[in-house]
Order: structure tokens, then sequence, then C-alpha cells
């Protein structure tokens, strides 16, 4: 059981960094496509910007998902690195706890936000719901809640060498 949930969540992890990386990608050929129709061409395009909003949410949850996986997120490791290694356990299952918490928090009301959303419209995007917008955060909360549970049942993915299921990159 914990090497298909190990692999499935190293394909999840190469997921999460593809939408992400894919997403700013997109993001700075639109930006730069903007800029050149207000300022050469002296007819600003609309739809630039808002695209770029919209890709930055995406880029930021699925990119926080894969960096809580690869262990690279922020971190503050004084006060951790001054315990001794039994407080060091208890502190990490403190913080898989609240990260888990806060992972639901943002499922639940995340997905409130979709549906109270969903039937409104973006003014440049008229085919577009406000809610399909706001879809990364649900989405990518669920993600990261399998990274957490991941983490707190196997580990950080670094020590699952071996598994196919560690980041692409050691990143510590």
């Amino acid at each position: 059981m914990r090497e298909p949930y190990a692999r499935l969540m190293a394909r999840l992890y190469r997921a999460s960094i593809w939408i992400a990386g894919i997403a700013i990608v997109v993001m700075t050929l639109v930006i730069p496509w903007g800029v050149f129709t207000r300022y050469v061409l002296g007819t600003g395009s609309e739809w630039p910007e808002p695209l770029a909003i919209l890709l930055m949410i995406i880029f930021t949850f699925f990119g926080a998902a894969a960096c809580y996986r690869a262990n690279a997120h922020i971190a503050v490791a004084l006060f951790r690195d001054m315990l001794p290694p039994p407080a060091r356990a208890v502190l990490a299952m403190l913080v898989d706890l609240l990260m888990a918490l806060l992972a639901l928090f943002m499922i639940v009301w995340g997905a409130r936000l979709v549906e109270a959303t969903w039937h409104q419209s973006i003014a440049e995007f008229p085919w577009l719901p406000v809610g399909a917008s706001y879809l990364p955060l649900p989405l990518a909360s669920v993600i990261t809640l399998l990274f957490i549970v991941e983490h707190a049942w196997l580990g950080p993915a670094s020590d699952l060498a071996g598994s196919g299921a560690e980041p692409a990159a050691d990143l510590d």
C-alpha cells in the first residue's frame, strides 16, 4: 500500500510542477504582449492582465503543493534546530497537523468560493465563470493534503529513495 501511494504522489508531484511551469511560461508570454500593445501600438489589449492574474493563481497554488512535497517551502529552522531530537519529532507532527488543518480549510472554503462565484463571469472572458478562476485553490489544496498524508505516513519524499517517488531534484 505504501509503494503505490508513493508512486501516485510522485506522479501528482510531477503534474503539479508541469501545471505550475506551464502557467508561468504562458504568463511570461502574455505580459510582454500587453506591454507591447499598450506602449507600442497605443491600444492596450484588455485580456493580458486578467489572464496573467489567473495564471498566477494556478502557478501559486500548484507550485506551493509541489514545494511542500519537495521540502522546498519557506521554513524557519532556527527554533527547530535548537530543540532536542524528540522535541523535533513532536514539532514535525504538529506542523503536519497544522498544515493538514490549513489544507482542509482551503478545500472547504475554496470549494464554497468556487460554488458561490460559478455563475458570475469575468468581463474580459465572458465564457469563463469566475468560479473556474478559483478552482486551483481547492484542487491544489487536495493535492497538498495528499502530500501531507504522504509526509506523515511515509516520511519526507526525499527519504523515499528507490521508490520512484522522490522529487526531481534535491532542494535541501
